[in-house]
């Protein structure tokens, strides 16, 4: 496949992408203090294709992330459901993580340290677009700046019907973020004072004080944590999502940051592996289902011919005192 490579050649950072697979940033390499940090984990053979698409890099989940319980949902009359033949869908038969990630994307614009990657579903996947309740396109451009990865995002609706869509990123950040470190030095910080109750990894509905395990606002050692869950609840005033990693040996962190649109965050530690995954999200899981049972999940409506920008920053640093 086709690699997308960004530089910034002031600093040296580079930024990979495979556009033929949902438009993936799965490198990201920056310099800090004169140190290479590697911030996004993905498979040395990620770029064949040969990989699952959700399990490595950064994963462009839309128009809905996470699970949709069953993959049926009703819509303005209408019932639908995505097969399992034609989506993603995990273990139990929920769909997954949107229409996006696997199919591939246009390069409409890129420079040196920048690219713009188009989705549009009538298009880019046909096949997919009787089961969403109207066409849509997302843009995303990447630009590398120093030791910053951005990505803006812009969210179309081409219809002449309303677009119901939740949006989010499955970034798998790499541990630890020095050689001379270890996993078990990295602390996993996520500002959140509540979560979502889950059964099966579909929410019930409930939102509960978060649990001492899973609060992250102090940090918590990733050698401790065993999580997929979704946290909620930012601090009071606080508009703009910010969660990171914080590597205590080599003093050196990731912090993320998202836009107002991101009320909620998944926190997953993958089985076996030295990665943590911090995922901004606009809405719960399976929220086009919760929203329809008057609970508040960040669904959100686009209008026709209405569009929607937002963003997400990544960037690495070191730890100030």
């Amino acid at each position: 496949m086709d690699v997308l490579v960004l530089t910034d050649t002031r600093t040296g950072s580079i930024v990979r992408i495979l556009p033929e697979l949902g438009f993936n940033c799965f490198e990201f390499k920056t310099n800090v203090a004169g140190q290479t940090i590697d911030v996004i984990d993905a498979s040395p053979q990620f770029a064949t294709g040969q990989e699952r698409p959700s399990g490595h890099g950064i994963p462009l989940l839309f128009p809905f992330p996470n699970r949709i319980r069953r993959g049926r949902f009703s819509w303005n009359g209408r019932d639908f459901e995505i097969p399992i033949s034609n989506a993603s869908h995990d273990g139990a038969g929920n769909a997954i993580h949107g229409f996006c990630l696997d199919r591939p994307w246009r390069v409409t614009s890129r420079g040196v340290d920048f690219a713009v990657g188009m989705f549009e579903l009538g298009k880019d996947a046909p096949d997919r677009l009787e089961y969403w309740p109207a066409d849509f396109r997302i843009e995303v451009r990447y630009q590398v700046r120093g030791p910053k990865l951005r990505a803006d995002i812009r969210l179309v609706n081409p219809s002449a019907v309303p677009l119901p869509w939740g949006f989010g990123t499955h970034p798998y950040f790499k541990l630890p973020l020095g050689a001379k470190s270890r996993p078990a030095h990295c602390l996993v910080m996520a500002p959140a004072s509540e979560e979502w109750e889950l059964v099966d990894c579909l929410p019930t509905g409930r939102r509960l004080p978060i649990s001492e395990s899973k609060d992250l606002r102090d940090g918590a050692y990733f050698d401790v944590l065993k999580m997929d869950d979704v946290l909620t609840a930012l601090p009071a005033g606080q508009s703009v999502l910010e969660c990171g990693i914080m590597d205590e040996a080599c003093g050196y962190q990731i912090i993320q940051q998202a836009g107002p649109a991101f009320r909620e965050i998944v926190v997953y530690t993958p089985p076996n592996r030295n990665a943590v995954c911090l995922e901004p999200y606009t809405c719960v899981t399976d929220a086009i289902n919760l929203q329809r049972q008057g609970i508040d999940a960040g669904w959100r409506v686009l209008e026709p011919r209405a569009e929607f920008r937002t963003w997400i920053e990544i960037t690495a640093c070191e730890v100030i005192a």
